[in-house]
């Protein structure tokens, strides 16, 4: 039986055969087994490595500006509160993806229960959706402070984040929410091996011997006119933005104005750009070996995770001060 190609990320094509793994001998599995890197099985230990410094990093990089904007007042802005909620949403990526993914590397542990393949589904588009949702809020932030400076206090009130913050999180929830809502109906017949080491929605539309266009139709909304507009926004956004620098009088005005959003751009840019790469990858790239596709998926799925508080960090003055003060503090 041939399969069509697909790929585990949102909206991203990811050619992979499934043909070489099919088992028709069952319906409706109660468990699915995550191959992990398939190709790649013998060094799955040595793979493990740099995921787990990644997920190192991750974490301590996060709470550290969790921990950096709740003790510096000066930080208790709009913008830092959304990188917060930026950081909370990366620290559950990892927690939804990692934990499975190290016990595979580890322990050969490859079987998932059907009712934690429907959750850990759930979570991480939910995160990828809310993720972008930050990303609109933090150009609104910027916006408002470039181009209405006087006014940011008065627009951008506690109450009126908070609303926001609220309206990321329940959008996250209730647009992913139909997904394994779906999942969860539909019936298994062809196969219960996944070629990855976590479960996304289109592995669920791969593996259901069933008609399946509702959910495909419904994910190539979320990703192109949901995500897309999300990258509408932000583009328009930041055209404002280099509208009113450019019409500051001085040059160093102009660079220092710039320099406010140098961070937002580019955790922007580690947000969409792998995005691109991978997608262009799964086009054009046919004859690539598969090992190689699941292995930028999945850095894809975890890189931005880890690099979004290494950016602030190193280009938020604010951070890095209060970080150098704690260290230099603990040393005397």
């Amino acid at each position: 039986m041939q399969e069509t190609p697909f790929c585990l990320r949102v909206g991203k094509l990811l050619p992979y055969c499934m043909s070489e793994y099919n088992t028709t001998d069952f319906t409706n599995p109660s468990t699915f087994i995550l191959q992990g890197i398939p190709g790649l099985e013998v060094a799955h230990v040595w793979i493990s490595i740099p995921f787990c410094a990644m997920c190192f990093i991750a974490i301590l990089g996060n709470f550290s500006i969790l921990f950096t904007v709740k003790m510096e007042p000066s930080l208790h802005e709009p913008m830092y509160y959304f990188l917060c909620m930026l950081a909370v949403t990366d620290l559950v990526m990892y927690t939804s993806t990692l934990p499975k993914m190290l016990a595979i590397f580890w322990f050969n542990s490859r079987g998932i229960d059907f009712r934690a393949c429907l959750t850990q589904m759930f979570f991480i588009h939910c995160i990828l959706v809310m993720e972008s949702g930050i990303l609109v809020a933090m150009a609104l932030d910027r916006y408002v402070v470039i181009c209405h400076p006087l006014r940011h206090s008065t627009i951008l009130t506690n109450p009126l984040v908070a609303k926001i913050g609220l309206a990321v999180v329940l959008r996250g929830c209730i647009v992913v929410l139909p997904f394994p809502f779906l999942a969860r109906q539909w019936p298994y017949c062809r196969t219960n091996i996944i070629p990855h080491p976590y479960f996304l929605h289109i592995a669920m539309v791969n593996l259901a011997c069933t008609d399946t266009r509702v959910s495909s139709y419904y994910g190539l909304f979320v990703q192109f006119c949901l995500m897309g507009l999300d990258g509408i926004f932000i583009g328009v956004s930041y055209t404002q933005i280099l509208r009113a620098i450019f019409i500051l009088p001085t040059k160093d005005a102009r660079l220092k104005t710039l320099g406010t959003c140098g961070s937002h751009l580019f955790v922007i840019l580690a947000f969409y750009i792998p995005g691109i790469i991978i997608s262009l990858i799964s086009r054009f790239a046919q004859n690539v070996p598969l090992y190689f596709h699941v292995l930028i998926a999945n850095m894809y799925l975890l890189m931005p995770s880890m690099l979004n508080p290494i950016i602030y960090g190193v280009r938020t003055k604010q951070i890095r001060d209060r970080l150098l003060r704690l260290f230099t503090h603990k040393g005397a």
